[in-house]
């Protein structure tokens, strides 16, 4: 069988599954991983024949997203910020929306150096590390209550040369010592469980709930410990940011203003919805 039979092939099983752009950008991350192949390589390629370990391979790796698990953890990969970071079940996936987030920090940040930074619930450790390597000489800490994101963090820093501490304890019972940071970042859990019924079965079945789903009876609980937590541990004039579920981005908003929080803000992502918050620690 040749490149261009298996690629027709492929894309008949992956449609109906992925749109038409989704479906071309995963067989190219497909084919990257079992060839080593850009988009170029598959071009020239495609008249060549594939041999029967690759088909195979291939073939797998189909049967699998078919069955709805993400790419990402096949792959042992995800694009973050330019960066590759490896990515292993239970730990979340990266977000495109969550370099916006990244986006703002380095916006407000950039012409400030030695700053100390904490990131709650790293999971991949992509906020951190994004932030260790594009702000000026900073100290950047990065909590999860879970060992799996702890120790893919730990990796992936090392693999982009990005000094992290870590923290593994759960943000509930962690105290931090107070006025050391001068920015707290979070993406906490934000899904309601009524929304996951209408979430894509790559994500709700294989991601790992504790990082995404809240209570029903408190949707924000997450961010009011968040609240306490940079109350205590952020400078005077420091700021919080924080990723938000645009259903409750009002209601988070409020209750940092109720909390004295100053000059609380909403952004909106590039798809126009309320997606990140900012908020800066009175003196």
């Amino acid at each position: 069988m040749t490149v261009r039979e298996e690629l027709l092939e492929v894309r008949k099983r992956l449609a109906g599954i992925f749109d038409r752009r989704e479906r071309e950008a995963v067989i190219l991350l497909v084919f990257a991983h079992v060839k080593g192949w850009s988009r170029v390589d598959l071009i020239i390629n495609e008249g060549k024949e594939l041999s029967d370990f690759a088909k195979t391979e291939i073939d797998r790796i189909i049967d699998r997203l078919i069955l709805g698990e993400p790419i990402q953890y096949i792959t042992g990969n995800a694009r973050f910020y330019g960066m590759d970071l490896k990515v292993r079940p239970g730990v979340l996936i990266p977000r495109p929306e969550t370099e916006e987030l990244v986006d703002w920090i380095r916006d407000n940040a950039s012409e400030k150096s030695d700053l100390s930074v904490l990131d709650i619930g790293t999971g991949s450790g992509c906020i951190a590390i994004a932030l260790a390597k594009h702000l000026s000489f900073p100290t950047v800490t990065a909590l999860d209550f879970s060992q799996a994101p702890i120790e893919q963090t730990k990796e992936n820093a090392e693999l982009q040369k990005a000094k992290i501490k870590l923290i593994n304890a759960d943000m509930y019972q962690w105290k931090p010592n107070p006025d050391s940071y001068d920015i707290i970042v979070s993406n906490p859990p934000y899904i309601a469980p009524d929304e996951k019924t209408d979430m894509e079965v790559r994500v709700k079945d294989f991601e790992p709930e504790e990082a995404l789903f809240v209570e029903a009876s408190d949707p924000i609980k997450p961010y009011k410990r968040i609240e306490e937590i940079a109350k205590i541990g952020l400078k005077p004039q420091g700021n919080v940011y924080l990723e938000l579920n645009p259903r409750f981005a009002e209601q988070v908003k409020s209750y940092y203003e109720s909390k004295g929080w100053q000059d609380v803000e909403i952004r909106l992502d590039s798809y126009g919805k309320k997606r990140m918050l900012r908020a800066k620690k009175d003196d």
